[in-house]
């Protein structure tokens, strides 16, 4: 227990008096104190001065305070419950005991008397601190108000034997004050966390003071948790090495990946980093096999669409084109695709950039530039393989084009993507790229354009009635007054959004005697689309509009989703 005298001392002096720093590194220390605002005992810590152990030890003793180890101390997920995760996160805190009206709290900062107040503010408990490792902190605030451990189980989580049997960089030690452990814990709960929120981009961000880590679901970024910006490095070496990748190369992007087990379910990961002006930012991008190939009656296409194409795909020879943006689904509906036709009897071949899945009696090439492996040498050492069905993962230049064109004419099924707003404007862009008129109305037999829209939450589904401005938008016809009208209300199983999952909008273009003659005569995307409209198609609006009808979607949603296709 400390004295009173030693109570009063400031803390320099106290860890000088204890001989776990000198003078000099004090002095050291409250110089970068005033520049970046930070307490000196962690200013010692990044210096190098002080370990995160020893100051616990030290501030817990000047202070008369206790000090514990929370990775194993035995939490209470309704005691935890009762301090807000924004304010635990805020202040780095977290609630273990409460006792009538004590509420004992563990703190990375027992001095913070802001943070004391406005606990005893919204628990009405007398709060009585004690003092934990930051870094520890953080991993145990990710598990409890994350994954709800105590409540659901513990989640198992490892890498993959066969990416930690890779031969890896050698690691660089962590800064002073954060174990390695700890480190790799933060990093396993980072992902873990993220996989259970049904993310499928994983962004760890530096910011001026702090490590962002956000993650995309349902398309839309979110915040997952926050870091100290001393622990960027040490978060990022511990992906690096993960990924093999080089730790110590800091000043050009690298790409890489590995394989991630969450409760039994291997995952995995494709990593980019990318240096920036406050230091490298990481995006991962998370591969669930099980969520990318889905049967094609759950892909969300109406069931006249669903018919065309499964005729498309079953068809011995021909060209099918696959359109929209980036992240609207192109990759998943093509996989479908394949798995449906693929048997013993036919011999699929892919070429991709990246190989995002093995696909089991696929056989799936990367393009490698940097060797001389493109697309179109791809394809040309293809035509040698014997091959029924082609995908390509993007059609991007002439010669590609030429190539996947004449494929598509020599008796092969050929699928792949390409950038377009809609399916009619595909024709007319694969014209600019300067493939004859007459070789595209031979070649290609359908095309289909897709979004992604979100779907309401089941949770929280209401019916309401739509604002007009949306109405007048989305030029629906005043019988749609008559409607009933379904949003999510917002609840904890859709984090407040009332969303929860994804589904496709399509239209589907068939290319018949009559749209092959309007290509012949090399027609505008505007005659294409009015005639392809005339034939049965559905446009992505109105395939939007009818889940909407359906209570599947918003009009929210839809209007979001199609805004650029209407101009067109």
């Amino acid at each position: 227990m400390a004295t009173d005298k030693s109570k009063k001392k400031l803390l320099g002096e106290y860890l000088i008096e204890q001989g776990l720093v000198s003078g000099e590194q004090v002095q050291k220390a409250l110089e970068e104190q005033k520049k970046a605002g930070a307490r000196l005992g962690q200013t010692l810590i990044e210096l190098g001065y002080l370990n995160e152990e020893d100051l616990i030890v030290a501030l817990a003793q000047q202070l008369n305070l206790a000090h514990i180890d929370i990775r194993s101390y035995g939490l209470k997920p309704n005691v935890v419950r009762l301090i807000p995760e924004q304010l635990a996160r805020r202040h780095q805190l977290i609630a273990l005991e409460k006792f009538g009206n004590n509420l004992t709290i563990a703190m990375a900062d027992p001095l913070n008397v802001f943070a004391i107040d406005e606990v005893q503010q919204i628990t009405r408990c007398r709060v009585e601190p004690v003092i934990c490792s930051r870094t520890a902190l953080f991993t145990v605030l990710d598990k409890c108000y994350k994954e709800d451990v105590s409540e659901k189980g513990a989640v198992s989580s490892s890498v993959s034997e066969p990416a930690l049997r890779q031969p890896q960089p050698e690691s660089k030690e962590p800064p002073a004050g954060i174990d390695g452990n700890e480190i790799i814990d933060l990093v396993d709960s980072m992902i873990r966390t993220a996989f259970q929120e049904r993310a499928t981009d994983i962004h760890v961000e530096p910011d001026e003071d702090m490590v962002r880590v956000r993650c995309r679901v349902d398309g839309f970024l979110r915040e997952l948790s926050t870091y100290p910006k001393d622990f960027l490095a040490s978060i990022v070496s511990r992906i690096k090495v993960l990924s093999c990748l080089d730790i110590s190369e800091k000043r050009i992007p690298q790409d890489g990946r590995f394989t991630f087990e969450v409760d039994g379910k291997k995952i995995d990961l494709r990593v980019s980093t990318l240096p920036t002006v406050l230091g490298e930012k990481v995006v991962m991008r998370v591969l669930d096999k099980t969520m990318l190939i889905i049967s094609l009656d759950k892909l969300g296409f109406a069931p006249e669409n669903l018919r065309w194409f499964e005729d498309l795909i079953h068809r011995p020879y021909g060209m099918i084109l696959v359109t929209g943006p980036t992240s609207s689904g192109k990759t998943t509906t093509l996989y479908s695709a394949l798995s449906t036709i693929n048997t013993i009897e036919k011999n699929i071949l892919t070429v991709e950039d990246p190989v995002e899945y093995r696909l089991k009696m696929i056989n799936q090439v990367q393009v490698n530039p940097r060797a001389g492996l493109t697309f179109a040498t791809g394809l040309r050492s293809f035509l040698r393989q014997d091959p029924n069905v082609i995908m390509i993962g993007e059609i991007r230049d002439l010669e590609t084009a030429e190539i996947a064109v004449q494929s598509a004419l020599t008796g092969h099924l050929v699928l792949s993507t390409i950038h377009t707003n809609n399916a009619s404007s595909t024709i007319t862009r694969l014209i600019d790229m300067k493939i004859d008129a007459f070789l595209v109305s031979s070649a290609v037999i359908g095309i289909i354009a897709q979004r992604l829209i979100r779907t309401i939450c089941p949770q929280c589904k209401e019916s309401y009635v739509p604002a007009k401005d949306v109405v007048t938008a989305l030029r629906l016809p005043p019988s749609a007054s008559g409607y009933t009208f379904y949003k999510g209300k917002g609840c904890d199983n859709c984090k407040g959004t009332g969303y929860w999952g994804r589904i496709g909008i399509y239209e589907m273009v068939i290319i018949n005697d009559e749209i092959r003659e309007l290509i012949l005569k090399n027609s505008s995307t505007a005659v294409l689309a009015k005639k392809a409209q005339e034939c049965g198609m559905r446009t992505l609006r109105e395939d939007g509009l009818q889940k909407v009808l359906d209570g599947i979607t918003t009009l929210e949603e839809v209007l979001r989703a199609t805004t650029e296709e209407a101009k067109g």
